[in-house]
């Protein structure tokens, strides 16, 4: 009865101890996804200040862009609005608008190309060295971050340590993820299409084709183009084929030989004396 005890309290014991260490890892992930999600707050706070010089900056080079610069001054104090209202912490929300508020600040920059007097100007020399750093700093914070919220979510939704996180109320951190389409989306590889190749060209064979193991042959089609004698009889119209004759070839003929032809001496009368 006494070991039943022993055994009983060993195990109370074991339990409590997986519990307690369960329940100090779930805090030692919280805090880290929280110590790393504050760097990236400090970047992007810094990224709030540099934009309105950039805005200014860039407006008296380029007022074509007057549309583009209002669209990140819009989304620059929607998410310092949202940042003061979190308390700083990440949402859902937020990390929507910041994630377009970095594509609008680097489409800006690529559009400032166009620009030479812009691109020798010191002041926005310097905003735009910061300003890529910063979105470096940004992008690995956000690497770091997504990083200890995977760990920390696995925790949360595996068992037993779920029932554990039920208990303490530990829930799901949000993730800061890019959402851009340009981003996501794949890239296209176009070959031309087949209006735009040259006449005469072979096409590619088809797959069905290439499993079949025929393909198309580079062959003129004899259907194509129009026969010598339109009237001429279906092949084995005259029956069996006849085989050919042969017929020597002509010999060359000696000419017949002419009878000699006399002719009489002809006489001289000697000198007289």
């Amino acid at each position: 009865m006494l070991w039943f005890f022993l055994i009983l309290l060993l195990v109370v014991l074991g339990i409590g101890f997986y519990a307690v260490s369960l329940y100090n890892g779930f805090v030692r992930s919280r805090n880290l996804i929280q110590e790393s999600w504050r760097q990236i707050d400090v970047e992007l706070n810094r990224r709030y200040d540099l934009i309105p010089n950039l805005v200014e900056t860039v407006r008296a080079y380029a007022a074509h862009e007057r549309n583009t610069l209002e669209g990140i001054t819009r989304l620059r104090n929607q998410a310092a609005a949202l940042a003061q209202a979190g308390g700083g912490s990440v949402t859902q929300e937020r990390a929507q608008v910041e994630e377009q508020l970095s594509g609008a600040v680097r489409n800006l920059l690529v559009s400032v190309e166009a620009y030479p007097e812009l691109k020798s100007n010191v002041n926005f020399l310097e905003l735009q060295r910061e300003l890529t750093a910063t979105e470096d700093r940004i992008a690995a914070g956000r690497r770091f971050y997504n990083a200890n919220v995977r760990n920390y979510n696995t925790q949360v939704e595996s068992f037993p340590s779920n029932i554990l996180a039920g208990m303490f109320t530990f829930e799901k951190a949000t993730y800061f993820e890019v959402n851009e389409a340009a981003v996501r989306q794949a890239p296209k590889v176009s070959f031309g299409e087949i209006s735009d190749r040259p006449e005469g060209a072979v096409p590619e064979p088809t797959n069905d084709q290439l499993a079949a193991g025929s393909q198309p042959s580079a062959l003129p089609n004899p259907q194509a183009y129009p026969q010598a004698n339109p009237a001429a009889p279906a092949p084995g119209e005259f029956g069996a084929p006849q085989p050919p004759t042969y017929a020597p070839p002509p010999q060359a003929q000696a000419p017949a030989p002419q009878p000699p032809t006399y002719q009489p001496p002809t006489y001289q009368q000697p000198p007289q004396q």
